[in-house]
């Protein structure tokens, strides 16, 4: 039963519910009208017949004591026949206290049968009951008739049951016809109702199926003014915002600057229903106008993207999966939009890569910008390129994405390496002297012990075999630093990776005193070593920060030589500093001025003369800092001295 009244359509429903409820009210109101009615009309009718017998009663006690008997009967005809009480009154007759009857308005033998249930002569009740006389049913009315204490007799009063049963069926059809009337008038207004409140919902229904499957160009009956899109400018024009659309936000109140009052936006007078049909109007006006602008706006900036000389991809921040891809991105990875589709950004990108895209979706947000130089990405044939990164995240067909240009700068730096390759020849070349005073250390001692044996083979002396086997262990210790020397010389020499590891900080500061610490002991320069054990490790290159401190510690060196003083104080520390992994490298020199504070950085830019440096070794140093996500920092004060601060992020947090 559910289900059928579920498959009724709107309009059945309200004219059904409507009309039910109608009948429901109507059915009882007419059954307790029903009841009200007839008992009154009933009630009032014995009182009618009551008060003939009361009047009958009292007049007719004088007729009784004269034994008047035609002046009686006159009473009782005259009672029973003024006005429209023939039609109600059957019959009157009046009997004495012995029951004997007195007189009638029968003009036909009295019925017998009326005298049977005639009321005993000395009751003083009133008594209505029913009765029945020639085949007539009747309802009797018996009064007493008093003179004074004494009871003379009864008048009996008949009503006629069948103009009372008439009088109640005219009753009863009146109040039908009135029920049934109302009832007629609710069904015509309810079928109305269901009219006014379906129709636009069935023309807003077909609407939004229409709306639904693409077609919102063609005409919408909702009533009012007919559309034509190209009467609003803001249509037509992507570039003039629409103040319905673009300018009036939720809770400001701004005048609009155009369009006032708009053709489209309309707000009509009517009921909920009107109100309704306006807004739904409105609405499908809004999905036309945006989705128009949607399509000029994909029109407009696809160019860009497929024509942008850098590579651009979208990728899916959900699946990790590419979503789109520019031509150039092809060019550059090999693999067409169509490939590109099946791919993750793992495809591209290594797994585990600490900069990049992958670190953009773990720090990234809505909205932010970020460019990550010189990522390691690999193309199709597993061949490494160094791209740099422009990040953003974005929404694109309704996904959250991340859309990203890939610049190649393999080129770049390659260059980039062989310029720190060739910054670590000049310093090998220019210290040289050093390495050759660290060499000759153990070469000298190596010698002595040779010579010691020689000479003593020669002499004959003989040498007792702890003593031979010290002479040995040294020759052996010797060897041993000659070697280390030199092959810490060919691994600083060697040309560095370019992909970061995990580097313990303290090992390239300890290196570049292996092949320089005499040597700055020489020239009177004292190097005091503060490094702290157990640092957390920074993604780094061991071999290039080693050049990054042979560049701070040969200028710290050139600055104590310039200074009058002669000699000075190289200190380097290592520590940690709000949860970063810090280096300073401190030095007695002649300072720098303020104004060259600012370029020491800048290739090329040098206070030395010339023959004594390009000035490449900050700038380089710079960069491999950079490189690494680090900062550099440099405070100096004329004549005091200078002291440059190395910030790495901890390898693992």
């Amino acid at each position: 039963m559910l289900n059928r009244v579920r498959k009724l359509s709107l309009r059945n429903k309200i004219f059904l519910a409507t009309v039910g409820v109608v009948l429901l009210i109507s059915g009882v109101i007419a059954l307790l009208a029903r009841g009200i009615l007839v008992n009154s009309l009933s009630r009032e009718l014995e009182l009618r017949g009551l008060a003939i017998a009361q009047s009958i009663a009292e007049r007719g006690g004088g007729y009784i004591l004269d034994k008047d008997q035609a002046g009686l009967v006159a009473l009782l005809f005259d009672a029973a026949q003024l006005g429209e009480r023939k039609a109600l009154v059957a019959y009157i007759f009046l009997t004495d206290n012995e029951g004997k009857l007195l007189a009638h308005t029968f003009i036909r033998p009295f019925p017998k049968e009326l005298l049977d249930t005639v009321t005993p002569a000395d009751s003083q009740e009133l008594v209505t009951r029913p009765g029945s006389f020639e085949g007539s049913e009747a309802v009797d009315i018996s009064v007493p008739i008093q003179e004074g204490i004494y009871t003379l007799g009864r008048v009996h009063v008949g009503l006629r049951q069948s103009h009372i049963d008439s009088l109640v069926g005219k009753l009863r059809l009146t109040f039908l016809g009135f029920i049934s009337l109302v009832i007629v008038i609710i069904f015509l207004i309810a079928l109305g109702l269901s009219g006014y409140v379906v129709d636009p919902l069935s023309k807003l229904t077909k609407a939004a199926e229409s709306i639904s499957r693409g077609r919102l160009d063609q005409p919408l009956d909702l009533g009012g003014p007919s559309w034509d899109a190209s009467e609003c400018p803001a249509y037509n024009d992507n570039d003039l915002p629409c103040w319905h659309l673009d300018e009036l936000g939720r809770n400001r109140k701004r005048q609009p600057r155009t369009c006032n009052p708009c053709k489209f936006y309309r707000e009509r007078s009517g009921d909920e229903v009107v109100q309704l049909a306006d807004a739904f109007a409105n609405m499908v006006w809004s999905i036309k106008l945006y989705r128009h602008r949607l399509r000029e706006s994909e029109e407009r900036y696809r160019p860009l993207f497929d024509a942008n000389p850098d590579p651009f991809l979208v990728l899916d921040v959900s699946s990790m999966r590419f979503l789109d891809a520019n031509p150039r991105a092809s060019e550059l990875y090999g693999y067409s939009k169509r490939e590109f589709a099946g791919m993750t950004l793992s495809d591209i990108e290594p797994e585990g890569s600490s900069a990049g895209v992958q670190r953009f979706l773990t720090e990234g947000g809505a909205g932010d910008h970020v460019l990550y130089t010189k990522v390691g990405h690999i193309t199709r044939g597993g061949y490494g390129i160094f791209v740099n990164i422009h990040a953003t995240m974005a929404h694109y067909r309704g996904k959250e994405v991340v859309i990203f240009s890939a610049t190649d700068v393999t080129g770049l730096v390659e260059k980039d390496a062989q310029l720190i390759q060739a910054s670590k020849m000049k310093t090998l070349g220019e210290m040289s002297a050093g390495m050759a005073h660290e060499l000759n250390q153990p070469l000298n001692a190596i010698k002595l012990g040779s010579d010691f044996l020689k000479l003593a083979a020669q002499n004959g002396i003989d040498i007792s075999p702890e003593r031979f086997k010290q002479v040995a262990d040294e020759i052996s210790a010797q060897v041993d630093r000659a070697a280390g020397i030199i092959t810490h010389l060919r691994e600083f020499g060697r040309k560095s990776d370019l992909i970061a590891d995990e580097v313990d900080i303290n090992i390239p500061i300890q290196g570049v005193f292996t092949i320089i610490g005499k040597q700055l002991a020489l020239e009177n320069i004292h190097v005091d070593l503060e490094l702290r054990e157990n640092l957390p490790k920074v993604l780094a290159h061991s071999n290039r920060l080693e050049q990054v401190f042979f560049n701070l510690v040969v200028n710290a060196r050139d600055a104590i030589q310039s200074s009058s003083s002669g000699g000075g104080e190289i200190v380097i520390r290592s520590f940690m500093e709000d949860g970063l992994v810090a280096v300073s490298v401190s030095d007695t020199g002649c300072g720098i001025p303020p104004d060259d504070l600012l370029k020491i950085f800048e290739p090329f830019f040098t206070t030395k003369r010339t023959g004594e440096g390009m000035g490449l070794g900050l700038a380089i140093s710079y960069g491999i800092v950079k490189d690494y996500g680090g900062d550099i920092q440099v405070g100096s004060e004329v004549g005091e001295g200078t002291t440059f601060k190395l910030l790495f992020h901890p390898a693992t947090v």
